[in-house]
């Protein structure tokens, strides 16, 4: 019985292993089937394209000017004559703060006039010593530069004219020089707003290029069918190190004044034509989970991947910015959903 039982074990293991053996031959078989498979594919042949170079950045409008006017030394404020809104004129009155010190030191100052005059006479006739003299003259030069002074800052005028754009004090307040709830240490602030401007921060490639006087088209959101005219009006001399950018001025004329601070807007800047590659967008691959772009081209028979960098969008093109692809070079136009580097490929005419 022992003996009938062994036997059968035995058999059972010799048939196991003569189908594990079967299998792996199949599994073996198909992997070289699948290792030498060809795919279809079709090309197209990589060249040069004339293309019209055109770089655009994203920006805020400004005002052209703008300025938070405050006194110089904290105070009561006697009077606003302006409202936020109102549009002014340079040199227009807009605030007066309390003036009864500035008084005390108009009266100071004309005493002091009075005691130098009569030092001057006594000075001639050597009734004084000259000491005094220029004691007295010391004191009326450091008041009257102090009246001129509180006069200047107790009357504040607009600089340019402009429109007003915010208030933060009410007349009889006291202005402590500390920022408000607005968060401005001002009594009111002054914007100009025709012209407008934006700040472009423009890659330190194009720093060669760019001029003063170039002509900008800027587009607002607010108007998506209309676009204004700008003019480069200055360029700052320093390349950012960290965004390794460098910043461009605009100035936007705004004779309607359609365009207001903060709105959004695009710049575009003509920078010539040149050539460049340019691939047919469905030609160009994201690697999943990543940001990377990449292409196949045929060569030998075989695919070969290539990592590349994007540019402009032309319509259902991309611009090949940078990366390993040559002039000539066999481009998969279709096909390539399927293949891996190294694949076998077959050209389909």
């Amino acid at each position: 019985m022992n003996r009938k039982i062994f036997s059968l074990i035995i058999a059972a293991g010799i048939l196991l292993a003569s189908c594990g053996s079967r299998e792996n031959q199949s599994g073996a078989a198909t992997g070289t089937a699948d290792s030498v498979s060809v795919i279809p594919v079709k090309v197209m042949p990589v060249s040069r394209t004339t293309i019209a170079r055109t770089i655009d950045y994203t920006s805020t409008i400004q005002a052209y000017e703008e300025v938070n006017l405050a006194p110089s030394t904290p105070g009561r404020v006697d009077k606003i004559y302006v409202e936020v809104g109102d549009r002014v004129q340079k040199g227009q009155d807009l605030f007066l703060m309390d003036r009864t010190q500035y008084y005390a030191n108009k009266i100071q100052l004309a005493s002091l006039e009075k005691d130098l005059a009569r030092l001057d006479t006594l000075l001639k006739v050597g009734s004084v010593k000259e000491q005094l003299y220029d004691q007295t003259k010391a004191q009326y030069e450091v008041m009257r530069a102090n009246v001129d002074f509180m006069e200047e800052n107790t009357l504040l005028e607009a600089p340019f004219a402009g429109i007003i754009t915010g208030k933060y004090l009410e007349d009889g307040e006291l202005y402590s020089g500390a920022p408000g709830m607005s968060g401005k240490s001002a009594v009111v602030t002054l914007m100009q707003i025709n012209p407008v401007k934006i700040m472009v921060n423009i890659s330190e490639k194009y720093f060669p290029l760019i001029k003063t006087g170039m002509k900008v088209r800027v587009v607002a959101d607010v108007y998506p069918d209309k676009s204004f005219e700008g003019t480069i009006f200055r360029i700052h001399p320093t390349i950012d190190a960290m965004s390794r950018s460098f910043r461009a001025e605009v100035r936007i004329a705004n004779g309607r004044e359609q365009l207001r601070p903060g709105m959004f807007a695009r710049a575009y800047l003509d920078m010539g034509e040149e050539e460049a590659f340019v691939v047919p967008a469905n030609a160009v691959m994201l690697q999943e989970g990543t940001n990377e772009r990449y292409i196949f081209v045929v060569e030998n028979g075989v695919a070969v991947r290539k990592t590349v960098i994007l540019g402009q969008r032309y319509d259902d093109r991309f611009e090949i910015a940078g990366g390993d692809l040559k002039e000539g070079d066999s481009l998969v136009t279709e096909g390539q959903a399927r293949l891996r580097n190294g694949q076998k490929v077959e050209i389909a005419k």
